[in-house]
C-alpha cells in the first residue's frame, strides 16, 4: 500500500466508480491514492448488507464492459445478483487488477482545499494524513449516506436498532422476536418479506406506499450465460446508446391511442419481464402525460389488489399521491403477499403519525407498539450527501456545500465552476440514478480519463468549468426535467426525503445515449465550456521570481 503525500490524483471512494477510475489513471501512468471509509472495496455493496439486498438491474447487464477478458471469466448465478455476489465481483476486480495497493481503507476524507497559486488540491483525512494532488475525483456514489429517522427518542429504546444501510456484517436473526420496520422504500420492500418470515410479529410503518413489481428472480441457465457472453460487445453498444442504460425496444404509440384491452395485454407482457423499465417504456408518454401515466399506475394497483387479500389493506399499499415511475419503482420477491400473514401489520403513518420512539417500542398518535427490535429503512441523502459531507473549498475559499445551498449546480454533472480539476463521477445533473449505474460510471470515468490525458498532452494545468456553461447546463437539465412528471413527486430524486434539503430535480432525464453524445461533443471541441490555464514553464517561474 502506498502512502505518498504528493501524488497526481486522489480518488474518494472504492466502489465501482473509484475502482475503475484508479485502473484508468494507472493506464495514464498517474500516481494515485484512493481513500475509502469502509474496510474493503465495493462501496454501496460493502455497506448495504440487509436481508434480501439485491441489484435491481439484471446481473448480466450490471457489470464492467472495459475488459472482455473479465466479462468472459466472471459468471453470474442469478437473474438479479445478491449483495454478497456483487461484493464478491468487486473484490474479484480489485484482486485481478491489483488495485488495493493504492487504496487506504478505514479512512474518511474530511476536507479538500484548492490552492489557486500552485493549482493543486490539499486533501486531509480523519486520520490526520495530508495529501497534495493535481486532480481530485469524488467517486462517492449516489446512495451512500444513510438518512437518519425523523422521529425522536431512538436513543431511549431499550432493544437493538438497525439501519438497512449499515447492517451488521454477521447478520441478524429475528426468530421469535417482535419487530418494527420503519420505511417502505427499496430496502424495506426487499427486506420485509425475509425479516417477517423470521419474526414472531412484524409491524411495518408506512408513510408513502411504493410501486413494486415482482422481480421473477431465478438461477440463470448455462445457455443464457453463454448467449450473453457471445454477444457482449454488441450488447454493450446498445447499453451505451439506450435511454436508461438498459436496452429495450422503443415504444411507438401513446398509451391513450389504444383501447383498454390492448393496453392491458401490453402491460401484462411488460409485467412478466420482471424489470424496472418494461412497464415505463411500454408507451411513448408514460412519463410525460398524467392520463397516460395513470393507465400504468392503475394496472400496477390492480396487481396489488390481486396479491393482497384484504381490500382495505390493498388500498393502503396502493400509491395514489404521485405518478408511476416518478419515485424509483422497486422489484420484490413476495412483498405484497407478506401482508396476507396474520403476524404482519401495516400502520399508515399519514393517518396516525409517528410521535416518538419509547423505551419499549414505537408510539403513534393513537397507539404504542411494543417491540423487541426496530429496523430503520429510511433511505439516503441521495446524490449530494456524500459530496457535501466533505468540506470542499475551491477558488477564493468558496465552500461547495454553500454553493449548493439552494441545490446542486454543475457542468454536465462532472465539474463545478470555481472548483478546478475536481470531477464528480455520476454527480448531480447527470443520468446517474435514472440509469444502469455501471454504464454511467464507465462513461464518466472514461471521459475524465480522456480529459486528464488531454490536459497533460496539451500543457493545461488547470481546467475549470465556466459559470455561464454551468448555468446553461443547469437550465437544460431543469427544462428537460420539466417536460416530464418527475418534478411533481416528492421523491429522493428531488431531495424531498431530507428535511431542509432544496427541492431540485437532481438527475438528467434526457437519456444515457443523448447525454453521452453531449459529453463527447464538449471533449471534441477542446473541452468547450471550460477555462484552461497552461502550465508555467520553469523559465517563466524563474523570471517572475
Amino acid at each position: 500500500m502506498t502512502n505518498d503525500r504528493t501524488v497526481d490524483a486522489v480518488i474518494v471512494g472504492a466502489g465501482f466508480s473509484g475502482l475503475y477510475q484508479l485502473h484508468r489513471f494507472r493506464e495514464l501512468g498517474l500516481s494515485t491514492r484512493v481513500f475509502e471509509a469502509a474496510s474493503g472495496v465495493g462501496g454501496t455493496w460493502w455497506w448495504n448488507r440487509y436481508p434480501g439486498a439485491r441489484c435491481d438491474v439484471e446481473s448480466l447487464a450490471y457489470s464492467y464492459s472495459f475488459s472482455p477478458e473479465l466479462e468472459q471469466e466472471w459468471t453470474w448465478s442469478e437473474k438479479y445478483a445478491t449483495q454478497p455476489e456483487i461484493l464478491s465481483y468487486a473484490k474479484h476486480v480489485a484482486e485481478r487488477f491489483d488495485l488495493e495497493r493504492d487504496i487506504t481503507f478505514d479512512t474518511r476524507v474530511e476536507s479538500a482545499v484548492y490552492d489557486a497559486e500552485s493549482r493543486r488540491w490539499t486533501i486531509t483525512t480523519n486520520t490526520g494524513e495530508v495529501v497534495d494532488c493535481r486532480w481530485f475525483v469524488m467517486a462517492t456514489g449516489c446512495l451512500s449516506v444513510s438518512k437518519a429517522p425523523e422521529i425522536p427518542g431512538a436513543e431511549r429504546f431499550q432493544g437493538p436498532t438497525y439501519h438497512t444501510g449499515h447492517w451488521p456484517h454477521e447478520g441478524v436473526d429475528f426468530s421469535g422476536q417482535r419487530i418494527a420496520v420503519i420505511g417502505t422504500g427499496s430496502s424495506g420492500i426487499q427486506s420485509i418479506p425475509i425479516m417477517a418470515g423470521q419474526a414472531a410479529d412484524t409491524v411495518v410503518f408506512q408513510r408513502t406506499p411504493n410501486f413494486s413489481m415482482p422481480a421473477g428472480n431465478r438461477p440463470l441457465t448455462e445457455e443464457e450465460i453463454a448467449a450473453r457472453k457471445a454477444t457482449y460487445r454488441e450488447f454493450r453498444k446498445d447499453q451505451q446508446t439506450s435511454a436508461f442504460g438498459v436496452p429495450v425496444p422503443l415504444p411507438t404509440q401513446s398509451a391513450l391511442e389504444v383501447d383498454e384491452a390492448e393496453r392491458t395485454a401490453v402491460y401484462e407482457a411488460a409485467w412478466e419481464q420482471g424489470n424496472l423499465v418494461a412497464v415505463l417504456t411500454s408507451y411513448t408518454d408514460t412519463l410525460v402525460d398524467k392520463d397516460a401515466n395513470e393507465t400504468a399506475a392503475e394496472f400496477v394497483r390492480s396487481k396489488i389488489r390481486e396479491k393482497v387479500h384484504d381490500p382495505e389493506l390493498a388500498e393502503l399499499l396502493s400509491p395514489r399521491s404521485f405518478p408511476y415511475g416518478t419515485k424509483r419503482p422497486c422489484l420484490d420477491s413476495g412483498y405484497y403477499e407478506t401482508f396476507n400473514k396474520e403476524n404482519v401489520h401495516l400502520v399508515d403513518i399519514r393517518r396516525t403519525p409517528l410521535v416518538e420512539i419509547t423505551e419499549k417500542g414505537v408510539r403513534t398518535s393513537e397507539h404504542e407498539y411494543e417491540v423487541d427490535a426496530i429496523v430503520f429503512a429510511t433511505g439516503f441523502d441521495a446524490m449530494t450527501g456524500a459530496i457535501t459531507r466533505v468540506d470542499i473549498r475551491g477558488k477564493n475559499g468558496v465552500s461547495l456545500k454553500e454553493k449548493w445551498g439552494e441545490g446542486p449546480r454543475s457542468y454536465l454533472g462532472l465539474s463545478v465552476a470555481g472548483f478546478p480539476n475536481l470531477f464528480t463521477i455520476t454527480g448531480p445533473s447527470s443520468p446517474s440514478v435514472l440509469s444502469n449505474m455501471m454504464v454511467s460510471i464507465e462513461q464518466h470515468v472514461d471521459w475524465v480519463t480522456d480529459c486528464v490525458r488531454w490536459m497533460r498532452d496539451n500543457g493545461v494545468e488547470e481546467l475549470d468549468a465556466m459559470p455561464e456553461a454551468e448555468d446553461e447546463w443547469v437550465r437544460h437539465v431543469e427544462e428537460v426535467g420539466d417536460t416530464t412528471l418527475y418534478p411533481t413527486a416528492d421523491s429522493w430524486y428531488m431531495g424531498s426525503n431530507v428535511p431542509g434539503k432544496p427541492r431540485v430535480f437532481m438527475a438528467y432525464i434526457g437519456g444515457v445515449g443523448v447525454y453521452r453524445e453531449r459529453c463527447d461533443e464538449v471533449a471534441a471541441k477542446g473541452y468547450e465550456g471550460y477555462t484552461k490555464v497552461p502550465e508555467v514553464a520553469p523559465a517563466e517561474v524563474k523570471q517572475s521570481a
